[in-house]
């Protein structure tokens, strides 16, 4: 990418973020202040023109009571994008109001942005560009069984694997991770919109069927 003075004049006084792009809801974790936002992923916009009316909270209050030419939806499926666009101005938003405490007028931040582990590079593509188009002046992809296990404190770097099982909204990530990286990992289209109950019977029968020293829980 070529230099951008303007940008990083801009990016002195922005913030370095990470995104949760989740099918149902979205979490912006600043550097230093831990999670600032925590929003549901829809958007109101109208019919016609396509341009959003409300983002997060209050496009969700607007499910199911909107008029004819105006449609509350999820710009993600199955997490990943499925309306670029709106995810772009959904984005955008997000960005913003994370900076809302800032006195930069236009915030050109790093970021950082989780992915599903079963995505594709078409779908990887689309979340790059989106988070570039909507404001970013560097954009990073990492798994998300991975950002997962660095959250929760797994010894990740050790030899010996951790396994993770991340339930969102729309899948759920299942990985074994060792020595620093992915070692196997799988994406499943089921996940918290569609729950499976877990209760302890389950838990620990898992534990000692498969030999797992601990199960940590963590949301």
């Amino acid at each position: 990418m070529a230099f951008n003075p303007l940008n990083w004049l801009l990016g002195l006084f922005s913030l370095d973020i990470g995104i949760d792009l989740g099918t149902a809801n979205t979490l912006v974790n600043v550097r230093g202040k831990g999670i600032v936002l925590n929003e549901p992923s829809w958007v109101a916009i109208d019919k016609r023109s396509r341009r959003p009316l409300a983002i997060g909270a209050q496009a969700k209050e607007m499910v199911g009571r909107t008029p004819a030419n105006v449609v509350a939806i999820r710009p993600l499926r199955d997490g990943v994008i499925s309306e670029f666009e709106i995810t772009q101005a959904m984005l955008g938003y997000f960005i913003g109001k994370a900076h809302q405490q800032t006195i930069v007028p236009m915030p050109r931040p790093r970021v950082v942005v989780g992915i599903p582990s079963g995505a594709t590079e078409v779908e990887k593509r689309a979340v790059y560009d989106a988070a570039m188009s909507a404001g970013a002046r560097e954009a990073y992809l990492i798994e998300e069984p991975r950002a997962a296990a660095l959250g929760a404190g797994l010894p990740v770097a050790e030899v010996r694997g951790s396994m993770i099982v991340d339930i969102g909204g729309g899948t759920t990530e299942v990985a074994v991770i060792s020595m620093g990286g992915v070692v196997v990992s799988r994406s499943l289209r089921v996940a918290g919109l569609f729950p499976v109950p877990c209760g302890l019977q389950e838990m620990n029968w898992t534990r000692t069927s498969f030999n797992i020293s601990a199960i940590n829980i963590t949301s």
